[in-house]
């Protein structure tokens, strides 16, 4: 492609809309544009990169012998009715009526739809296993897109189903999709950890993410480097502080005027963290519940609700808050509440501890949990860097990841719901099991360029960069420059070689600026050592420079 005729747009300066790297070197480089808040454009040279990476995933695909289809985005809502999970989606989903007042909605993932199509085929057991996958667009109404590509409204997924007619068969199909995404992000050449998580609004029996070591990720992988527990914090095991044993002591109802958080009353009171214990108001199913942890610890939402058998928690407003507790926001606390209460196993390994009198500035001293009603005991907090490894007992050590993959064993949940049934070798009718597996196409990107990018730019290697190499001619105004350039220009594309060619009349540093933002691993500048027939060739990622003879650039591409 030369430069000269082709859409092609850089920008200088950083975009001031973009709050990641990856999003902003995108943009200045002429591969993408925010169209709107969670949306964007992709730009001829950005999609090159997008086509390459679904390629890789396409390939892995069809080597588990996976069929590819492709299914429609916009879906009658009750297909999510019929599963139950149209009021887990929510507000996330995005939906529409027809001009026949038929309700529709954009759909956010498709296992319903690949159920459906799976009951025209699926009758016996002899009919499986199947896997089948889509690259499809998706539509999610992100409260907070961020990141640019990392959390969006619309995106491309390449999701993938498998059905079986036993777990262990699944087990089987799971394992071949495992295998081949390891294999994708391997050849895309991202730094990642396979972590286990929480199933979510998929349900089912099992969840592992794909997640790409990035400080901008939204996730923190919790990681034990002496065992290898790898884990998302949303659902790692928490090791319980024991605190030394106490004889019970009288319940002192003490003043703490304008104290309401745990840092202020640790202050006024001149106590140790450990000593406290907060309580926080939840609501899950339009019930209100007395949430207890440590003062220094935070609430877990995904084990609360896990504990609840719910979906989703949320905090109380601060009306829900005044109405159960009779007092001002900060000071809650377990002694007199008419709700449920939950305990965290911590909390339960206190004595004499200090929580809050549901009265306006004041607080309970030597508060023991024989003085109040427990409902709920569970591990439902945060696990803490440094806190000691549930396998192990070694540290635990943080880290910050993109999710870019991730596979589920679904069971037959969706199957049951959506009415898909087989004849079993003994004639009964059965449910399949299904196991189902996403990769976000574009978050990929995004987190590739995360980890590879300097100052100047992005740093594409040769499997997913837009073109094979660069071609730069230094001065088009000198004939035996420009003539010699357009020659190689055509020698490459004979060749079969996917070449950019930089046949702008600018300047050198602008041209140089450009290569090194857009990233292309290989370049080949045509300069004054034309007269000799020889360029110079040079990689991306390196300050190394090699003269080399015009006649052997097809050899040093190879």
């Amino acid at each position: 492609m030369k430069i000269s005729n082709s859409y092609f747009l850089t920008y200088k300066e950083n975009v001031k809309d973009e709050d990641s790297i990856s999003s902003n070197l995108l943009v200045r480089a002429g591969m993408i544009k925010k169209t709107g808040s969670g949306i964007y454009t992709f730009l001829p040279m950005g999609l090159k990169v997008i086509r390459k990476i679904e390629n890789i995933v396409r390939e892995e695909m069809n080597n588990i012998d996976s069929l590819e289809l492709i299914m429609p985005s916009l879906l009658p809502e009750e297909v999510y009715i019929a599963s139950g999970r149209r009021d887990a989606f929510g507000k996330l989903m995005f939906s529409l009526s027809d001009q026949h007042d038929r309700n529709y909605v954009l759909g956010p993932t498709h296992e319903e739809m690949f159920v459906n199509v799976a009951k025209d085929y699926i009758k016996s057991y002899k009919d499986m296993p199947l896997s089948l996958y889509q690259m499809a667009t998706k539509y999610r109404d992100e409260y907070r897109p961020r990141f640019g590509l990392v959390r969006t409204r619309e995106f491309v997924m390449k999701d993938a189903y498998t059905f079986d007619k036993d777990l262990d068969g699944l087990d089987i199909s799971y394992n071949k999709m495992f295998e081949a995404y390891k294999k994708i992000f391997d050849k895309i050449g991202i730094e990642y950890k396979i972590v286990k998580a929480s199933t979510g609004a998929m349900g089912g029996l099992l969840s592992e993410e794909f997640q790409a070591i990035s400080s901008i990720g939204e996730d923190t992988l919790v990681i034990c480097d002496n065992c290898g527990l790898s884990t998302n914090i949303e659902i790692c095991e928490c090791i319980a502080d024991k605190a030394k044993k106490e004889s019970k002591k009288e319940l002192e109802l003490i003043p703490t005027p304008n104290k309401k958080g745990i840092n202020e009353i640790c202050d006024f009171l001149k106590c140790d963290i450990k000593k406290t214990v907060k309580t926080l108001i939840y609501k899950a199913n339009n019930q209100l519940y007395a949430v207890l942890v440590r003062g220094d610890r935070e609430v877990n939402e995904n084990k609360l609700a896990t504990l609840l058998g719910v979906n989703e928690v949320e905090l109380s407003t601060i009306e829900e808050d005044i109405s159960v507790t009779h007092a001002e926001v900060g000071f809650a606390g377990p002694i007199g509440l008419e709700i449920p209460i939950i305990v965290d196993n911590e909390v339960m390994n206190m004595y004499n501890y200090i929580a809050g009198a549901n009265k306006t500035d004041y607080h309970y001293l030597n508060v023991n949990n024989s003085d109040f009603n427990i409902s709920y005991v569970g591990d439902i907090r945060n696990v803490c860097e440094n806190d000691l490894c549930p396998v192990c007992g070694s540290k635990l050590v943080f880290k910050k990841g993109i999710e870019v993959g991730n596979t589920f064993k679904l069971g037959d949940k969706y199957c049951k719901s959506m009415g898909l049934t087989f004849t079993d070798l003994d004639n009964s009718l059965k449910n399949p099991v299904m196991g189902c597996y996403g990769i976000g196409i574009a978050r990929t990107l995004s987190a590739y360029i995360e980890q590879h990018h300097d100052e100047n730019g992005i740093i594409f290697n040769d499997v997913i960069s837009p073109f094979d190499v660069e071609l730069i001619v230094v001065n088009t105004k000198d004939e035996l420059q420009k003539e010699l350039a357009d020659k190689i220009y055509s020698n490459l594309k004979e060749h079969g070689i996917d070449v950019l060619y930089d046949d702008r009349d600018e300047r050198i540093g602008v041209k140089f600026g450009d290569a090194d933002l857009i990233g292309i691993p290989k370049r080949i500048i045509v300069g004054r050592d034309a007269k000799d027939n020889k360029v110079e060739f040079s990689y991306r990622n390196s300050n190394n420079k090699e003269i080399i003879d015009v006649n052997n650039i097809i050899n040093k591409l190879s």
